[in-house]
Order: C-alpha cells, then structure tokens, then sequence
C-alpha cells in the first residue's frame, strides 16, 4: 500500500485539506497543527474533523502527519521557550484525538550550546510530562540534518530520547530523506545499508512516517534544504528504491518539496508510476516536462 502526500495549508480546516489532497491524487497529507512559527492555535472543530475522517475513509487514506511548529523546541537553553514548548505539545495533543489513529511529528530541538546530552534528557523531559496513557496519536521524533546544535542529527540521539520516556509505546520516528543525507546517512546510494543501521540501533518497528525530500546539498553537508524530486543531489532513482521497498510499504511518505499544489500532483503521479516499475529515465522526463508545463509553479 502506497501512501503519497505533501504539506497543505490548513486554511479553510480540516474537510477543506481532505479536498484538496484528493484533487492531487493524495492519500495522506501533513498540515501544522498552528503557525509555524508558533503562537495560539485555533480552536478545532470536531464536526470539521468528523467530516475529514469520512473523506479519509473513502479515499482510503492512511494516517495523516500533522507538524508542531518550528519554533516548539523542548530543550531550549530558556525555561519560557521550554514552556511554551510543553503547552503547545500537550494541546496539539489534545485536538489530535479529534482525528484518532494519526500521527504528530515534531523536530527535537536545539540544545543552544547545553550539549547534545542536556538536550537529549530535556527532550524527554518535555515528553514525559506530554504524553498520556492511552491517548490515540503516535508522536514522531524527526530525523535532523546536523545544522547548528540540532539533536536528532544521529540515529543514537534519537535512540536515547526514545530510552529516557516512559510511555515509549507512544514514540516513533519519521524519516525525512534530504535530512538524514545532510546528516551523512548515504540514502542515495545505499538505502539498504541506511535502513539497516536505523533497524539495529531504534528498530524499524519505530519507523512510522518518511519525508520526501531531494536535496540541494551533498551528502554530509549538514545544512538541511530541500529540493524537488530528481533535482538534487539524491535523484530520482534514490525515490524509486524507497516506494518500491517492502518495509516501507503502508508509512504515509509526504513531500515537503518547494512545490505549489500541481507540482506536488505531479511528484506523487511520478511516484505512484516509480512504485509501479516505470523506468526512472522516463519517468523524469515526465515529470520534467509537466514541471515545464505547469505554470502554477
């Protein structure tokens, strides 16, 4: 099963995005659970999400990725960051269960000169004090991709958050493509021994989302920027490899590549083709002469 999606905005609400992700051929979709740059987040309304969740169900949708705000950061060095990070965690939470069954992704944080360790226990500090028992939505930690003090950079940054929470039942990790080969993780070339290696220090059982994402960047440059399909420095063949893969199979995989809506239209047809067997030579070509025709980009 092949769960394509991309970023939409969540103007309009919840039915509103469920529209739009099923006119571009979408069946998930990941949306900010408030401005990404933080603040208040609106109230939800639970007959807007009843209403998505039936769009979902005749779409044959898999589980929707929502994305805490950039600016959440648990282990930041000020305690009025870390708080703000505490409360928007646990309300985002809250309004999620008004979706059961779907997932909540956010970037662990930057230890702003507090050491990777400090940032490590602080993170799953903040997790602790967020989590309930029994609560319907599985909380991804992002894989990062280096850039300033960042933690996540490395799969065992992720592994000791994961370790110092208690209900660690409710953890998982989402795999962001352009961020783990700007960590130094060759995706590109060697998806086997990638997978592998996250296999045997988190386990792929934790692997619940990926991020689609080429990169402007090579391998190991830790600066984290995104790139649409086949032009960047992983390809399209890398894309090809992942939605052809067995134990990939049935995680909604969302693009976060510098698209508007028909551009994304035409990424996940092309990946839906890959995943199909197509060749990837023609496949770009395809692809390339839609983004050529495309306007709205």
């Amino acid at each position: 099963m092949l769960f394509l999606g991309c970023h939409l905005s969540s103007s309009g609400g919840f039915e509103a995005m469920g529209e739009r992700a099923v006119s571009i051929g979408a069946t998930t979709f990941a949306y900010f659970t408030r401005n990404p740059r933080g603040g208040n987040a609106k109230a939800a309304d639970a007959d807007d999400a009843a209403r998505l969740g039936q769009t979902m169900a005749e779409h044959g949708f898999g589980p929707l990725v929502a994305h805490a705000p950039y600016t959440l950061n648990l282990c930041s060095a000020k305690p009025d960051v870390r708080a703000f990070a505490r409360r928007a965690m646990a309300e985002d939470l809250h309004t999620m269960e008004l979706l059961p069954g779907n997932l909540y992704n956010f970037h662990p944080g930057s230890h702003v000169g507090q050491g990777s360790e400090e940032g490590i226990r602080l993170i799953a500090e903040g997790l602790n004090e967020a989590l309930v028992p029994g609560q319907k939505t599985l909380v991804l930690l992002e894989t990062m991709a280096g850039k300033g003090t960042e933690v996540g950079r490395t799969f065992e940054e992720l592994a000791r958050i994961i370790e110092g929470v208690k209900h660690d039942e409710l953890l998982g990790v989402c795999l962001d493509t352009c961020h783990v080969s700007d960590a130094g993780y060759d995706i590109a070339h060697d998806l086997d021994g990638v997978l592998g290696e996250f296999d045997r220090i988190i386990g792929l059982g934790r692997l619940r989302a990926l991020h689609l994402n080429d990169s402007k960047n090579p391998l190991g440059a830790h600066k984290d920027r995104h790139e649409r399909l086949g032009l960047g420095h992983l390809g399209l063949g890398c894309f090809a490899r992942i939605v052809r893969d067995e134990r990939l199979s049935g995680l909604p995989m969302i693009l976060e590549t510098p698209n508007k809506l028909p551009g994304y239209a035409a990424e996940i047809s092309a990946l839906r083709a890959l995943a199909d067997g197509a060749d990837v030579g023609e496949t770009m070509g395809a692809l390339r002469a839609r983004r050529d025709d495309d306007t709205g980009e």
